[in-house]
């Protein structure tokens, strides 16, 4: 059977909670006859990368998924790409905030998703659910962990495809927030997870696909 790990953060920014675990919390335990093993990870660059690579190594899944927040993002995004650079705007949860470091001293500048990109974001939106393609995952944490998580499955756990979604806010984080913020019902941001990764167990890369639309 395959088995798919999917990692997901804990709260940061002064936010109660975070859409990426909560969606990932309500994922079925199998898509696509594959089993899902959920895993919520700190907002943290050096111990998220540590959690994961033990998580990695104790399942040993097919696929790493990652799942992080990206508010002021209307939909379901999926990286095509990780760069080797931690630039971070505000301290992450145990106040690290590195500014243009490199990830790893030996890794590659970039590293490119090893997931179905294209066509996860065509199943989600043959579901009329919104999904695009991203091609910046940003600098902080969510970048990091992709990179990360790239540089493993590169370097340590040949075979293991991964990648990384980012989700919009949940609607009960913009209460508050400034009238027009972009948001996504929760079980709607965990529907359109579970068919990013239905196509992500089911298709194997090989079809090329058109233009999906990008985030920037």
């Amino acid at each position: 059977m395959t088995t798919v790990l999917v990692t997901g953060f804990d709260p940061f920014g002064g936010e109660s909670v975070n859409p990426a675990y909560e969606a990932v919390k309500l994922l079925p335990d199998t898509i696509a006859g594959a089993r899902i093993v959920k895993l919520e990870i700190p907002t943290v660059f050096t111990r998220s990368a540590e959690v994961v690579e033990k998580a990695i190594t104790d399942v040993k899944p097919d696929i790493v998924i990652s799942v992080g927040q990206a508010g002021g993002r209307s939909a379901l995004t999926v990286e095509k790409v990780a760069i080797n650079l931690a630039e971070a705007r505000i301290p992450d949860n145990d106040g690290e905030q590195p500014l243009d470091q490199p990830l790893r001293e030996d890794g590659d500048t970039a590293y490119f998703a090893t997931i179905p990109v294209k066509a996860m974001v065509a199943n989600v939106r043959a579901h009329e659910l919104p999904a695009f393609v991203s091609y910046t995952a940003g600098t902080f944490v969510c970048n990091s962990v992709m990179y990360n998580v790239l540089y493993l499955l590169d370097r340590k756990f040949p075979g293991v495809r991964g990648g990384f979604i980012h989700v919009p806010y949940a609607s009960q984080q913009v209460v508050g927030k400034p009238n027009g913020t972009p948001f996504m019902p929760l079980p709607d941001i965990a529907k359109s997870l579970e068919y990013a990764i239905e196509a992500a167990v089911t298709d194997d890369g090989s079809a090329v696909e058109g233009a999906m639309g990008e985030t920037h």
